[in-house]
């Protein structure tokens, strides 16, 4: 139960601490934890789950940043 009560307080301060960024601070967060849960997903099956993560959570950071400068271009908020 304690348990339990300990990981809802995380995940409502978790999401709570989100609502005040911009779209560019939001979209490259997304990208750097879809990048790193891949690339940890990567690597585990490779031998080395932090080293994927790294790598993911880099290429993910790149990504998310790109794709804001996309949608921005385009007229996009």
């Amino acid at each position: 139960m304690k348990k339990m009560v300990v990981l809802f307080t995380v995940a409502i301060l978790s999401a709570g601490g989100c609502s005040g960024m911009s779209a560019t601070e939001q979209r490259v967060l997304s990208g750097g934890a879809m990048g790193a849960a891949g690339g940890a997903v990567i690597g585990a099956v490779a031998g080395s789950a932090a080293l994927g993560a790294a790598a993911g959570g880099g290429a993910g950071l790149l990504g998310g940043y790109v794709y804001d400068q996309y949608q921005k271009s385009q007229g996009k908020p």
